[in-house]
């Protein structure tokens, strides 16, 4: 055989990657946890899901966690309201799966989001920018982001009855601080003293006003 088919044939067995690297300040990958976390309500003991939301800041890894009933256009944007307070600022842009509660239209001709979404980032002056499909690495902080805070904060509290969301994201609280301080095992410091160094100054300023 020619060099080059017997190269083309040992190229595609292997598995070719480059590291992402993301400016300080610059993106903010989210997306809902594919694991819920049970609600009892005190009542009539039944209980429904409750969805936990993940957002990883690019340059810094710092990771946010809340959970809220639902899916939905109002919780998700929430769940933004919350993420910003907790970063004490705003990134240049949001990087979003293609759930319906933020994408309406995602093709190689044009991106329609969310109308309410849309008012919120013009709120925040933030830009949106839905991961492609199938382009894994795209959104890949945010897949590693819901399975680190799967393992090391709602794995942890499975054994737990809660009897309220206010209850479940105290408690998710707890366990965030905990996470963004375990160190890096391969480079000195943590997503906490990382954010400080490389985000935080980064950010720009929370809104005056809060969003309606």
């Amino acid at each position: 055989f020619p060099y080059t088919t017997l190269f083309r044939s040992w190229l595609k067995q292997q598995r070719i990657s480059m590291r992402q690297f993301h400016k300080p300040g610059d993106k903010v990958f989210v997306d809902f946890c594919g694991r819920t976390m049970p609600i009892i309500d005190p009542d009539s003991g039944e209980s429904y899901p409750a969805q936990v939301f993940v957002g990883v800041l690019g340059g810094s890894g710092l990771t946010f966690a809340y959970a809220v009933p639902s899916q939905k256009t109002h919780d998700w944007i929430e769940c933004h309201i919350k993420m910003f307070d907790f970063f004490g600022g705003v990134p240049q842009q949001v990087i979003p799966d293609n759930l319906k509660s933020a994408i309406i239209k995602h093709n190689r001709d044009e991106v329609i989001t969310n109308a309410a979404y849309a008012d919120w980032a013009e709120h925040y002056d933030v830009l949106i920018v839905p991961a492609r499909s199938r382009k894994p690495k795209d959104k890949s902080l945010a897949e590693v982001g819901v399975q680190i805070v799967q393992r090391w904060i709602l794995a942890r509290l499975r054994h737990r009855r809660f009897f309220s969301l206010a209850e479940l994201d105290v408690a998710i609280a707890e366990l965030l601080e905990d996470l963004n301080a375990r160190p890096f095992q391969r480079l000195p410091g943590n997503r906490r003293s990382a954010f400080e160094t490389l985000d935080q100054p980064a950010l720009r300023a929370l809104p005056a006003t809060p969003f309606q």
